[in-house]
C-alpha cells in the first residue's frame, strides 16, 4: 500500500483516488510507518515535504496540491496549498524518529518549532488560555457531533453542515502572510486539538508550553460526563473519542477516561474505540465521524496508555486498511486502502 501511494516528489498520498494530495497530519503518521518499514530515507523525505510550504510566520498548511499550483486557489485564497492547518503531529514524528535512532535534519526540527510557535503565539486564545481553531477541519474531526450547535436551530444535517463549513472559511482573520489567526464566527478551542498541541510541544522538549496547556485543559474536565469539554456550547460536551486525547498530557480525568476507552458500554470496541460514546443519542457506528473507529486516534490513545493496540490491528486487518471502520465488526468505510491504517504496523512491532 505504501509503495503504491508513494509519489516521486517525496510524499505518500492517503488514497490514490479519494485523497490524491498531501495532508499534514497524515504525512506525519506516514513518516513513522516508513521508519517502521526500514525506510528512514522516505520517513525524512515525507516529513520534509509536509513542512516545505511553511509560511514565513511558521504557519503550516494542511493540504499541499503537489503539481497543481493553481488548484482551488479561489477556494482557499492561497496558491498550491490550503489556508488552514491540522494537528501539529510533526513534533511527535520528529521525536519518534529520534527515539528510533534516525537523524532528523536541524532544518526540520526548526520548522517544527516554528510551526508550534505560530499556534502558541500567533493564533488567538480563549480566556482560559487554550488555542483556538479557525475551522472544524483544523481538528481533523470534520463532522464530529461536537460541532452540531454551529448548524443553528434547524439542527445538524450533512447538507446544512456542508454549507456551514463553506461559510466559516469566509470569516477567517488572516495575517499579512495569509496565515489563519482567528475566526470570530468559530471561536472554539477544542480539547482534542489542544491536547495534541501540548503533546507535540512536550515531544519537542517544550515542557513549559505543554504544562501551560495541560493546566488549562484540566479546567475543562467534566467528571460527571467523564470527558473534556470544548466550552460553553452544549454540543461541546458530547462525549467523543477525540475529546479524550488530553489523557496524553493531563493526569486529571485520566483513570476515568482510560476506563471508558475499555468499557464496551462507552468507548470499547473489538476493532477500536468508536468516535462517539455509545450512549450518545447521535451514535452511529457506520457514519463518518459519528461512531466508526479511526486508526490515528486509536494509535494516539495507545500512546497514552490505553490497551487498544490489538484492536487497531484487528480493525486494520478486517477493514482492508480502510480510512475508518466499524468499531465492532471492522467493516471498512471511506477510502480503502488509506495509508494511515499502516499505523497498525507500529503496534504489532512493540
Amino acid at each position: 500500500m505504501m509503495e503504491a501511494h508513494w509519489r516521486v516528489d517525496g510524499h505518500t498520498v492517503p488514497n490514490t483516488a479519494v485523497y490524491p494530495w498531501q495532508w499534514l497530519w497524515d504525512s506525519c503518521f506516514h513518516s513513522l510507518i516508513w521508519a517502521e518499514l526500514g525506510r528512514d530515507d522516505r520517513a525524512i523525505t515525507e516529513l520534509a515535504s509536509a513542512l516545505s510550504d511553511q509560511a514565513a510566520d511558521g504557519f503550516v498548511p494542511h493540504v499541499r496540491y503537489v503539481g497543481r499550483p493553481g488548484f482551488l486557489e479561489d477556494f482557499w485564497g492561497r496558491p498550491g496549498t490550503s489556508s488552514i492547518t491540522q494537528p501539529p503531529m510533526f513534533g511527535h514524528a520528529i521525536a519518534e524518529l529520534g527515539r528510533r535512532g534516525t537523524a532528523v535534519p536541524e532544518e526540520l526540527v526548526d520548522r517544527a518549532h516554528r510551526g508550534l510557535d505560530f499556534l502558541l503565539h500567533d493564533r488567538a486564545r480563549t480566556d482560559d488560555g487554550l488555542v483556538t481553531v479557525v475551522h472544524p477541519w483544523e481538528t481533523g474531526c470534520d463532522d464530529s457531533p461536537r460541532w452540531d450547535d454551529w448548524c443553528g436551530p434547524t439542527g445538524w444535517s450533512a447538507e446544512r453542515w456542508r454549507a456551514v463549513k463553506g461559510e466559516l472559511l469566509t470569516t477567517v482573520v488572516r495575517s499579512t502572510h495569509g496565515s489563519p489567526l482567528a475566526n470570530p464566527a468559530f471561536a472554539v478551542a477544542p480539547a482534542g486539538f489542544n491536547a495534541l498541541v501540548a503533546f507535540n510541544a512536550a515531544e519537542l522538549g517544550r515542557a513549559a508550553d505543554a504544562a501551560e496547556l495541560a493546566r488549562a485543559l484540566a479546567t475543562r474536565w467534566d467528571g460527571e460526563r467523564r470527558t473534556w469539554t470544548d466550552g460553553a456550547h452544549p454540543s461541546g460536551r458530547v462525549r467523543t473519542v477525540d475529546a479524550l486525547l488530553p489523557v496524553l498530557v493531563c493526569p486529571d480525568g485520566r483513570p476515568a477516561a482510560l476506563a471508558d476507552i475499555g468499557d464496551d458500554r462507552a468507548f470499547g470496541g473489538r476493532c477500536g474505540p468508536p468516535a462517539v460514546h455509545r450512549a450518545e443519542p447521535g451514535f452511529d457506528p457506520t457514519r463518518y465521524w459519528r461512531g466508526p473507529a479511526w486508526p490515528q486516534l486509536t494509535y494516539l490513545l495507545r500512546k497514552a496508555g490505553a490497551p487498544v493496540g490489538d484492536r487497531l490491528v484487528a480493525g486494520a486487518q478486517a477493514s482492508g486498511l480502510a480510512e475508518y471502520w466499524h468499531p465492532d465488526t471492522g467493516e471498512g468505510y471511506g477510502a480503502i486502502p488509506q495509508s494511515w491504517a499502516g499505523l497498525a504496523l507500529l503496534v504489532t512491532a512493540r
